[in-house]
């Protein structure tokens, strides 16, 4: 009986000693409303919903940006958008992290993880921004898209699988600059392929920790499909919206969702299925808010949930996602958060989990604590900026009062009142003008200019 006892304690011990695996996955265009347990009436993601009774749902979590290259770089290297490398869209020749730019997966990589990213990068491309690319930024693994204009297509001609360029079977036709186009003979769907390799990795590393980034790519639409067909939302088949009386960019806009909700549900049935279930943290979320680029209604899905702007928006529609945190036996089933955090935290969060300190300052501060029960430390403000149409600004101050200023340094602030408004319909900094005096200070500290980086305005 002792020596079953001391076995069994030891066998703890040794559990409780052992870094969990970190997978986070990331879809695309994903708005806060587009899933059951946030409020969606329409489009069915069962399996998500089962990882938010499971785990932990998030209402005020923050993507990194409200476009795709600059949320992807807060993510990566856990400085707010005024300190990341990335802090907009650009020629995918170009944007690109440097060596000297912090890391999640170098840091994680340094402490015995095995790293994989799969699906959409957009942090550096060859031919030019090779200091970028998932294998000099700590990956020992990559298959997917290396630009944001690849992953356009859902059935492209090619993808990346490390630096071969692995053929499909799919026909591309190109239209106008830029892009990739749309399949004119659609027969393999990317995000089918990394869903695949997604759980091949996880069995192929069950015996070591993992960090797996699994970017999908729905349900982001082709746009250049949108422009020439007026639907941008292509995917395999309308599963059980086949027979809706809809457009079918609506159609395909509710499979993608449903599409990729499987994906989720069969990641976490591996990982119950492998006996890594309770050493595992995997995230649910999206890289910014929901777009309307597949020509698809608005009005019929209601993508933002309660909350005013989507995609290339700072009011919260285009920045506030959905965020669930799934690790049975460590965050608690079916239980809430209202913690403000951002993308910025993931770096902190990770490598306190694994027992490395960050080797560089960081913007975030990690959530461990929220995940485990415990006290947790708040963000003085959060920050993000937009360069298209206009450069603006914006700060979330105290969990409770949102400032953005677009145009110069010497624009005013609008203000709103997120406790009591939270769809952000009414300005009031004429009643707080005490808040807007810190929110500017905040604003004018905030933003580091890159030498190569030349904003619209200096602060």
């Amino acid at each position: 009986m002792k020596i079953m006892l001391f076995a069994l304690l030891s066998s703890l011990s040794l559990h409780a000693a052992t870094p969990p695996n970190l997978i986070w996955i990331m879809a695309d265009d994903l708005g806060y409303g587009e899933l059951g347990c946030y409020g969606q009436k329409i489009i069915a993601t069962p399996h998500i919903d089962r990882m938010a009774q499971e785990g932990m749902r998030f209402t005020h979590y923050y993507s990194g940006a409200t476009v795709c290259a600059p949320s992807r770089s807060v993510l990566m290297t856990g400085q707010h958008q005024g300190h990341t490398r990335i802090r907009g869209n650009g020629d995918p020749k170009k944007i690109r992290l440097l060596p000297e730019d912090p890391s999640v997966a170098k840091l994680l990589k340094s402490v015995g993880y095995r790293t994989a990213v799969l699906g959409k990068w957009g942090l550096g491309e060859y031919g030019g921004a090779e200091s970028g690319l998932p294998a000099a930024q700590g990956f020992d693994e990559f298959f997917g898209y290396l630009n944001h204009q690849h992953a356009h297509n859902h059935f492209p001609d090619f993808l990346w699988d490390q630096e071969e360029k692995i053929s499909l079977s799919n026909v591309v036709t190109h239209v106008g600059q830029g892009g990739s186009g749309y399949a004119i003979k659609a027969v393999e769907f990317a995000d089918d392929l990394l869903a695949e390799r997604a759980l091949q990795f996880v069995e192929k590393n069950q015996k070591q920790p993992f960090f797996l980034y699994w970017s999908m790519v729905t349900p982001h639409a082709n746009n250049e499909r949108a422009r020439v067909l007026s639907d941008g939302a292509h995917v395999p088949d309308y599963g059980q919206y086949a027979k809706k009386p809809w457009p079918a960019q609506d159609r395909g806009h509710a499979a993608m969702i449903s599409r990729l909700d499987a994906y989720v549900g069969k990641m976490l049935e591996k990982l119950r299925a492998l006996g890594l279930a309770e050493n595992t943290l995997v995230i649910f979320t999206s890289d910014n808010g929901p777009h309307n680029e597949s020509r698809h209604h608005l009005e019929r899905f209601q993508p933002s949930g309660p909350y005013r702007g989507i995609k290339r928006s700072l009011a919260d529609g285009g920045i506030r996602i959905p965020f669930i945190a799934w690790w049975p036996g460590t965050v608690k089933a079916a239980s809430i958060s209202d913690h403000v955090g951002s993308f910025a935290d993931w770096l902190p969060t990770a490598t306190e989990l694994a027992g490395k300190k960050p080797d560089k300052p960081t913007d975030g501060i990690s959530i461990a604590p929220t995940l485990r029960g415990k006290k947790q430390a708040k963000h003085d403000f959060l920050y993000w900026e937009f360069h298209e149409g206009g450069f603006q600004q914006a700060a979330l101050y105290q969990g409770r009062w949102k400032g953005m200023r677009s145009g110069g340094a010497d624009a005013p602030i609008v203000l709103y009142d997120q406790q009591n408004d939270p769809a952000e319909s009414t300005n009031v900094a004429s009643m707080h003008p005490d808040v807007c005096a810190a929110i500017d200070r905040y604003l004018r500290q905030a933003r580091t200019p890159l030498p190569e980086w030349k904003p619209r305005w200096k602060p």
